[in-house]
């Protein structure tokens, strides 16, 4: 896969590392509902912050990261585990503290178990100790899943692919997602593979999705492909046949199968970027309900 020099596919190296957080912004537009219990694909995960922070903290059953640099995706394992030391620890019953929490149970009642209760994610830090514990001391081991429920609790509900998604399949396919998101990523998609290789794109997510899924968009606008043009001969030659532009993608998801769009908000505080606050920064997120007349996007 891709280890070159310029990150021609948006695949920086250390880009979030200049950008640190426990919480990305984005996803706080996002309602925490979605994410309960489902299968979620982030396609172009970089180092991994975005997918084990839905693995972890938003209560996903399973959270798969893709990305076309090797080197990154060999940072998200790392990620991961740097993510689960950092971790506050699981309270057993005696009151001493193990390792980090699951799913609550559902709620009982005087009847027994509340059937219309779901499980949900247990509210722990995921920032409990200092970044120094794991500087001094190395990451903390990560325990084997016991039994199937453990599954789909953090660290065991996440991992990370290399591949070119928009043209090769990985394993996970084929059990299909409740949710596929593409945060930063459609500029580069768009440039690397012109018009077709975006509506490409946009065909496999149809194509991946549930019944009811949701394709979560945040669409990167035109005036940012003007850098990105300048970082590649190639990328500047597709460029000159581009005809799609941000503004044309809800249409053409429309009419590839999805249904209407949803803008479910915007991220930087007074509509401005949280990572250029002297920029304005336009409603990000789109999502597409899959199947449904639906759709959104950040």
């Amino acid at each position: 896969m891709s280890q070159t020099t310029q990150p021609v596919h948006g695949n920086y190296h250390g880009y979030y590392m200049k950008r640190p957080f426990f919480q990305d912004p984005r996803l706080s537009v996002i309602p925490d509902s979605y994410f309960i219990g489902a299968r979620v694909l982030d396609v172009g995960c970089n180092e991994g912050w975005v997918t084990c922070e839905i693995a972890q903290s938003k209560g996903a059953g399973k959270a798969v990261g893709v990305d076309i640099d090797d080197t990154l995706v060999r940072a998200a394992w790392k990620r991961r585990r740097y993510v689960w030391s950092m971790q506050e620890p699981q309270q057993t019953m005696d009151g001493e503290r193990d390792a980090p929490a699951g799913p609550k149970k559902r709620k009982r009642t005087s009847e027994g178990t509340d059937p219309s209760a779901t499980m949900e994610p247990q509210l722990s830090r995921p920032d409990y100790f200092p970044a120094s514990c794991e500087h001094m001391f190395g990451p903390l081991p990560i325990p084997p899943a016991s039994h199937g429920k453990q599954q789909e609790t953090f660290p065991h509900n996440v991992t990370f692919r290399t591949a070119d998604w928009v043209n090769q399949e990985i394993l996970e396919d084929s059990e299909g997602y409740n949710i596929v998101l593409a945060l930063s990523v459609s500029k580069w998609i768009h440039l690397n593979g012109g018009d077709e290789g975006l509506t490409r794109f946009f065909r496999r997510v149809h194509s991946v999705l549930r019944l009811g899924g949701r394709f979560i968009l945040e669409p990167q606008e035109w005036e940012s492909y003007a850098k990105a043009r300048r970082m590649d001969p190639r990328l500047k030659e597709n460029a000159h046949g581009l005809k799609l532009r941000p503004e044309h993608f809800e249409s053409t998801l429309q009419d590839i199968g999805f249904g209407g769009v949803e803008h479910l908000g915007q991220t930087g505080e007074g509509g401005r970027c949280s990572r250029h606050p002297g920029r304005k920064r336009p409603p990000r997120l789109k999502s597409c309900q899959d199947f449904d007349d639906q759709s959104m996007y950040i």
